[in-house]
């Protein structure tokens, strides 16, 4: 009988090593995939970075390109690629460095560009000879030409104000800001001396022609010495090419459409009687405010 249970406690001890053996091989192969999955992730991450600047350079150069035309025929066409580039640019930005499918068509978009590319290079080059020729030929070329400089800084200037429309079109707008001083006890308080909360509450409105995507709302409120509250030296945000104080921040997801949402400040300090500032920011722009008066 004692040898029955010496040769059982043997195989269970051969059978909990194996199992452990087995344990750690799984470990192991299961550590490898991870490291290989993130690898693969990482090259993905770095072909999509490398792809983008493609896109860039091919999209500079097209600029430039344009540039050169006083072809309105041409000119038109070149406008059209540069419409396609941007549409393409736009959606790597958003696409997934995961998705290989839609990676490799992209991929395959920029070759077909870069042979558009390579024939509007072609066509400007022929132009360019054919404009020396009637230079050479005809006195009056350079009357025209000083005509086409014109032109082109006529649509680069109207490119320009355009641009600026276009950035202005596409910041956010803040509205229906509201605010609530709070008591310690959650209640809304009548006298400045006694608020512990600032909540203010507010609307983004719906943008179309705004970028998508995860952003950051700084609230700033100033006091009425000018002072701003805030917690720490290095709550800082870029406004204007300055670095100025925040109150409170959150971090959000804007998807186009009209949200709502909510900031809070804890108020630590001792705060005076006067009118307060809460201003919204998002994308280094203000995007709406409201002043409250504290007068008890």
């Amino acid at each position: 009988m004692e040898k029955k249970n010496i040769i059982i406690l043997t195989a269970a001890g051969i059978v909990v090593v194996m199992l452990v053996a087995v344990i750690l091989y799984l470990t192991k192969e299961m550590k490898q995939k991870d490291e290989e999955m993130a690898e693969m992730v990482e090259q993905m991450e770095y072909e999509k970075e490398e792809l983008a600047n493609e896109y860039a350079d091919v999209a500079i150069e097209m600029e430039g390109i344009s540039y050169k035309v006083n072809n309105d025929s041409l000119l038109a066409q070149i406008n059209k690629e540069q419409k396609r580039i941007q549409a393409l640019q736009e959606e790597l930005r958003t696409v997934k460095a995961t998705n290989a499918k839609r990676i490799k068509e992209l991929k395959e978009e920029l070759a077909s560009v870069r042979k558009v590319l390579t024939y509007y290079v072609a066509q400007v080059d022929s132009l360019s000879r054919v404009n020396t020729q009637l230079k050479n030929e005809n006195a009056q070329l350079g009357a025209k030409y000083a005509e086409a400089t014109s032109e082109v800084q006529r649509v680069t200037e109207e490119r320009e104000v355009l641009q600026e429309k276009v950035n202005i079109a596409s910041q956010l707008e803040a509205r229906d800001i509201e605010v609530e001083a709070q008591k310690k006890s959650g209640k809304k308080a009548r006298y400045i001396k006694n608020v512990t909360l600032f909540e203010v509450s507010y609307k983004i409105l719906k943008n179309n022609t705004a970028r998508v995507g995860n952003k950051t709302v700084y609230l700033r409120i100033t006091c009425p010495d000018g002072s701003v509250l805030h917690k720490q030296a290095n709550n800082k945000f870029v406004f204007e090419d300055k670095q100025i104080y925040y109150s409170a921040k959150k971090n959000f997801e804007y998807a186009g459409n009209e949200m709502g949402d909510v900031l809070y400040y804890n108020v630590a300090e001792t705060l005076l009687k006067g009118t307060y500032e809460f201003e919204l920011f998002v994308d280094g722009h203000l995007i709406g405010g409201k002043k409250v008066d504290f007068t008890r």
